[in-house]
């Protein structure tokens, strides 16, 4: 496992889940979705098929909340045989409105965390998700000032990654990432020679799991907290 973190110049933070609280609204949304198709299918089936319909959707509509809403609209559809109401269809949108209108709540010790950080390291944003989204989300939160350069990713690979680091000019030796995806924060890193640390959010989509004990190596580190991140570093 590499501890030894005195080369690091940059660090890149992911933004949902591990800045500000993302994943517990979805699952909310999914409740009132399925409440909605209760008269169709039983929740558990409704919760499979919409994931299943969200990630056939993935490479058309990307991450984030409007792809979730227009598969939660197919889902819709499909589920009622074409005989759901337009007032369903409606409160359908409404509930993606309601997402997109969440207030940002920061994760506990992220601004207090950032801004030691700040004057030693490089700071970025390295995101995925709906680039009007996150732009709001980030204006939102008050942490713009804090970062030198933002980044929302279509995808969280390691060409991603690369692609980042190249146009940045940062060395992978040099980048330290941070965030609660191990698939998309964590792993990719591992695989380009850059540094990883994983925080863990109370709940993860199920399309970012991992099984941590079929990975051969763990080269990265775990925290409990983000405000454990400056002790490590120094």
């Amino acid at each position: 496992m590499n501890t030894n973190y005195e080369h690091i110049k940059v660090i890149g933070f992911d933004a949902d889940d591990t800045l500000w609280v993302n994943e517990t609204y979805f699952r909310e949304a999914e409740d009132k979705f399925a409440d909605l198709l209760r008269g169709f299918e039983t929740k558990n089936k409704i919760d499979q098929e919409l994931f299943k319909k969200e990630i056939d959707n993935l490479p058309t509509y990307g991450y984030g909340i409007k792809g979730f809403v227009l598969s939660m609209v197919e889902m819709a559809l499909e589920l009622s045989n074409y005989t759901i109401s337009n007032q369903v269809i409606e409160q359908i949108l409404n509930i993606g409105k309601e997402m997109i209108h969440q207030p940002v709540e920061l994760l506990d010790g992220v601004e207090e965390t950032l801004k030691q950080l700040s004057s030693k390291y490089r700071l970025i944003v390295a995101t995925k998700g709906d680039l009007l989204d996150q732009e709001r989300k980030l204006e939102k939160s008050g942490l713009l000032d804090y970062f030198h350069h933002i980044e929302v990713l279509s995808d969280k690979k390691e060409v991603n990654y690369s692609k980042l680091l190249n146009h940045l000019d940062i060395k992978p030796s040099e980048f330290l990432m941070v965030g609660n995806s191990l698939k998309s924060d964590v792993l990719p890193l591992v695989n380009i020679k850059a540094n990883a640390i994983h925080i863990p959010f109370h709940t993860t989509w199920q399309h970012e799991l991992v099984n941590e004990n079929n990975m051969t190596s763990k080269n990265y580190r775990t925290l409990n907290c983000i405000l454990d991140l400056p002790k490590l570093l120094n």
